[in-house]
């Protein structure tokens, strides 16, 4: 297995065969599909031959080598997606958890479900979410909807605490 430390990995011409021995241990199929791209063009075969031989498309082994080339072996990482920009500005999230923080307070208990949090983005915001990707939001806000209620409203703390001093037989 081929150990190497990753500051040292673009600076370094690899042979083909060091190639292939880094697409074995790697773990990710697709970075293993582009070194081995790569190490069948450092073993000389023509981008034509690698396409075949792996069934993938040409203008994909095209870019694969020539970031090798460019950045040597960071250009062959994945690259994050950055997705879908967000419906709600920064603002309009930051009074979203400030609505939620606060009826989760509330003395009657605090519970919201996905369908009011839902209700009120379209209704302070304008914005039309799906119902599941409230949770998405809500997850990325570092809310858990199994977690928007508090605490119960008929929570007593003197009946919680006249309940632990009742003698259960198991005491010792």
């Amino acid at each position: 297995m081929v150990t190497i430390n990753n500051s040292y990995l673009a600076l370094k011409n690899y042979t083909a065969e060091e190639i292939l021995a880094l697409s074995r241990a790697e773990k990710d199929p697709r970075k293993r599909i582009r070194l081995l791209a790569v190490s069948l063009f450092l073993e000389g075969h023509n981008r034509t031959e690698v396409t075949k031989r792996l069934k993938v498309a040409r203008a994909s082994v095209n870019a694969w080598v020539s970031k090798y080339l460019t950045y040597g072996l960071k250009g062959l990482d994945a690259k994050r997606n950055k997705g879908r920009d967000s419906y709600l500005t920064t603002k309009q999230k930051q009074q979203l958890i400030e609505y939620i923080e606060a009826q989760s307070m509330r003395a009657s208990g605090g519970r919201l479900t996905g369908d009011a949090i839902l209700k009120y983005i379209q209704l302070h915001f304008n914005v039309d979410y799906h119902p599941n990707a409230i949770y998405k939001l809500l997850d990325t806000l570092n809310f858990s909807w199994i977690t928007s209620r508090s605490m119960h409203p008929k929570q007593s703390a003197e009946a919680q605490m006249a309940f632990k001093k009742v003698p259960t037989g198991n005491d010792p």
